[in-house]
């Protein structure tokens, strides 16, 4: 269940929503920043200070994150605050005075990259600001007062919502989740419905390494999609399914998830054999793959499990980005190796017309005129489908 969803259970169950309301959820915690759209339907003081250098001593380093933690919590209510750390290095009590103005200033770049998402989820939720009636803040961050306001600034001075406790959303609205899962209908969320979507596009990889889309980024889940694809080669005995997820077009630029492979395909020439491929993710956001030859009924069936593979947050947030960035790019070389992929198809299927005629034509000898003129026109058929 993504943190943000999560959220966004936590922030409507106790609220009397009437109508439809767009709520963002900013999500920023120590070292992550999530944001989403969801719709309810109903560094070193020490060494400057004392020209010792403790990036190697390792104790010292984690008793001075700690207390700059410390800091960073006070400076959400306080203009300035004390860093103490007995007994840091050599025997030697640290501390000094920090003021809000000054964090602010060392963490402005950071705090500047934490609105670019929230962009971001505009756009692929093709809404704008005024489209927004909340937004929730989530995550011990978010009580940092710059943050409050740069954002509140950029959503057009529109006051934040602070109604659910920061720390304990995620959680609170996974156990609500849970909850429903496991079949609990209790009053309080008997009327609750999740509609959770897709973080990537998920697809197969097809000749020359194109990805096929499948299901689409922000796709609404659980969903089932199933699509036809065909063999590649002449009596191609199995057909292999590799899953991706990511938004380019190649799927060596996206993250490889699982493979799955139909066997005992009959012998047929390419593009004949109609491989209906079905991708079904559930509720978790589980997917399985299956895959069934269209003329003779064989079938095989996966669920996609491998973790190993799995993105971090950084990873994801890259390949989104990535996405945008290279679009046109992307698309572009797509384009390219679709016409060549169609081009040789046709140019295949028209060498096998030509060949079944010929054969045709070498054990002919006593054709009628109408027989030939029909056989032109079954070939001409053929190379004009």
């Amino acid at each position: 269940m993504n943190a943000t969803t999560a959220a966004a259970v936590a922030y409507g169950l106790d609220k009397n929503l009437l109508g439809e309301k767009n709520v963002l959820i900013f999500d920023l915690g120590g070292g992550a920043i999530d944001v989403s759209i969801v719709t309810i339907d109903v560094g070193s003081l020490f060494e400057r200070k004392y020209k010792k250098d403790i990036s190697g001593n390792i104790r010292a380093i984690r008793k001075l994150r700690t207390a700059c933690e410390k800091a960073k919590r006070a400076l959400s209510s306080s203009i300035e605050v004390i860093v103490e750390c007995d007994s840091l290095f050599e025997d030697i009590n640290f501390h000094t005075k920090i003021t809000r103005a000054r964090f602010e200033e060392l963490c402005a770049d950071l705090f500047r990259n934490t609105l670019d998402p929230v962009e971001m989820a505009l756009r692929d939720a093709k809404l704008d600001k005024r489209s927004i009636q909340e937004i929730v803040l989530v995550g011990g961050s978010t009580r940092i007062p710059k943050i409050q306001n740069m954002l509140s600034k950029l959503m057009n001075r529109k006051e934040l919502n602070k109604s659910v406790n920061p720390d304990e959303a995620v959680a609170y609205g996974a156990a609500v989740q849970a909850a429903i899962l496991s079949g609990d209908r209790s009053d309080t969320i008997k009327d609750v419905l999740l509609v959770d979507v897709m973080s990537f596009t998920l697809g197969i990889e097809t000749p020359g390494g194109v990805m096929a889309e499948v299901i689409g980024r922000n796709t609404r889940i659980p969903i089932k999609i199933s699509k036809i694809f065909s063999t590649f080669s002449d009596n191609q005995p199995t057909f292999s399914i590799g899953v991706f997820e990511g938004e380019r077009a190649m799927t060596k630029d996206n993250n490889f998830l699982g493979k799955v492979d139909l066997t005992g395909i009959p012998p047929a020439p390419r593009g004949e054999p109609k491989i209906e491929i079905e991708f079904d993710v559930d509720v978790n956001g589980l997917l399985n793959v299956s895959a069934k030859d269209q003329n003779t009924g064989n079938s095989t069936k996966s669920t996609i499990t491998n973790d190993r593979g799995r993105l971090s947050k950084e990873e994801i947030d890259r390949m989104v980005s990535d996405g945008a960035k290279y679009k046109e790019e992307d698309e572009k070389q797509k384009l390219c190796l679709t016409a060549r992929n169609q081009l040789e198809h046709y140019i295949f299927r028209v060498k096998q017309a030509c060949e079944e005629s010929l054969d045709w034509l070498d054990n002919t000898y006593l054709a009628e005129k109408e027989e030939y003129e029909n056989k032109m026109k079954e070939l001409q058929k053929a190379c004009n489908f």
